[in-house]
């Protein structure tokens, strides 16, 4: 007969390893967000919290459409940003991208854009599309990702300081699960 161990070392390995499944959970595998700014706008509101699913880029490149979290890139770690930022992927890897009037298309083709609520009024003007200002057409660079948030006219993104590239994209959005009346995925 095997003498019971104490209940409090018992109750202490309990916790200790529950610990350490949710941290490898939330490293690894998933993480909760929250929606800081109307950036994402209709798609996403202010205090949303989202699913970020670790896993799916490990097996596959993001694809165009998909909402991804990746954390600060070069340009904006030098302007001293360092939480995560949340967009839309639209230009992959080889796209050719622009903007005429406002509208994006993505290889000459317009991109249908059903999660924009406003006309959108912006054009590309950074230095760091292919170092001119005013340059409307853009080829996105190999391993990297051209972002843009659903509210285009009041949104930090990728037609202000560049390209994602595939190393900072952290994961993607997959679900949102608050505020309760809005449960659900985030097509």
């Amino acid at each position: 007969m095997t003498r019971a161990e104490n209940p409090w070392i018992e109750g202490l390995k309990t916790i200790a390893l529950s610990g350490i499944l949710a941290l490898g959970i939330r490293h690894f595998v998933a993480e909760a967000r929250y929606i800081p700014s109307e950036s994402m706008l209709p798609t996403l509101q202010v205090n949303d919290r989202l699913i970020i699913d670790k896993v799916t880029y490990k097996l596959r490149n993001p694809e165009r459409g998909d909402i991804v979290v990746f954390g600060p890139t070069d340009t904006l770690k030098e302007q001293n940003f360092k939480d995560a930022f949340i967009k839309r992927v639209i230009g992959l890897p080889g796209d050719k991208v622009e903007v005429q009037g406002g509208r994006v298309y993505v290889n000459d083709q317009p991109l249908r854009e059903k999660y924009i609520e406003e006309e959108p009024n912006y054009h590309f003007s950074t230095k760091e599309f292919n170092e001119k200002l005013g340059i409307e057409e853009q080829t996105v660079p190999p391993d990297n990702y051209l972002v843009l948030g659903d509210n285009r006219n009041n949104s930090y993104d990728s037609h202000y300081w560049g390209y994602v590239p595939q190393d900072k994209i952290i994961g993607r959005a997959i679900v949102r699960f608050w505020p309760l009346n809005r449960v659900g995925d985030l097509d």
